[in-house]
Formats: structure tokens, C-alpha cells, sequence
């Protein structure tokens, strides 16, 4: 990944984010009712970059690009396919970070740092949500 790569997944993935707590709220109350056109519009302009930017290896569904405007998907399947999307990033990033012991002059720690163009970098992030 390249710097500029970072700062789009980063975007898009917090967009993700942002949306699926949106849709997951609306779910809980109404899981049955149809996400409407104006939303979905948005949500499917994410999801394309999304997929831009996960690639054919990162796609969490193979045959999904984008929703149907046509035939509106309910609140919980645009949660369940954001959620996917989510997981898809989060893999994406841990694939694509390392951890580096620190010193601060009284103890080690332990940061997390991206690849950049496969090479150690100075650009920090969270550490991966799951460590295997």
C-alpha cells in the first residue's frame, strides 16, 4: 500500500463505520424496513470504493458489488453486508501493519506502524483487532 492507499482506506473504512452504526441503529427498531434511495445512494458509492480498495483477494463477497436501487434491501441486510465490508478492512489492515518495541526512557512499549510500499513506515495506527 502506498501513503495515498492509507489515507483512502482510512477514509472509507471510518465511512463504513459511520454507516453501520447508522443502519445497525435503524435495524434494532425496524429490521424489516427498506433503507431508502436517498441513503442507498450513499451507501453504495462507499461500497464501490470499498471494493476498489479491498480488491478481488479482500472482497468479503465475491458476487456482491453494490445494493439494488431498484429493489431496496432491508435495515439489516445493509448491516449485515457493512459489517462484512468491516471485517474485510480490519483484515486488510492487519495484513498490512507491524509493531515496533519502543522506549520512552523509563519502560518498552509497543506501537503499531503501516507498511508503506511493502517498507517500514512512520505512519501510526491502532494495533489489529484480533492478534493471531
Amino acid at each position: 500500500m502506498t501513503k495515498e492507499d492509507v489515507n483512502k482506506f482510512e477514509k472509507v473504512q471510518s465511512q463504513i463505520e459511520g454507516l453501520l452504526l447508522e443502519v445497525t441503529n435503524l435495524a434494532k427498531k425496524s429490521p424489516n424496513d427498506a433503507v431508502n434511495k436517498f441513503k442507498l445512494k450513499f451507501i453504495n458509492e462507499i461500497l464501490i470504493e470499498a471494493n476498489t480498495i479491498l480488491g478481488k483477494a479482500y472482497k468479503p463477497l465475491s458476487s456482491f458489488e453494490k445494493f439494488d436501487e431498484d429493489d431496496l434491501p432491508s435495515n439489516s441486510d445493509v448491516s449485515f453486508i457493512l459489517s462484512q465490508y468491516l471485517s474485510c478492512f480490519e483484515k486488510l489492515r492487519a495484513d498490512n501493519i507491524y509493531r515496533k518495541k519502543e522506549y520512552d526512557g523509563n519502560k518498552y512499549f509497543y506501537e503499531w506502524y503501516w507498511l508503506i510500499d511493502k517498507a517500514e513506515s512512520s505512519v501510526k495506527t491502532a494495533p489489529p483487532k484480533k492478534i493471531k
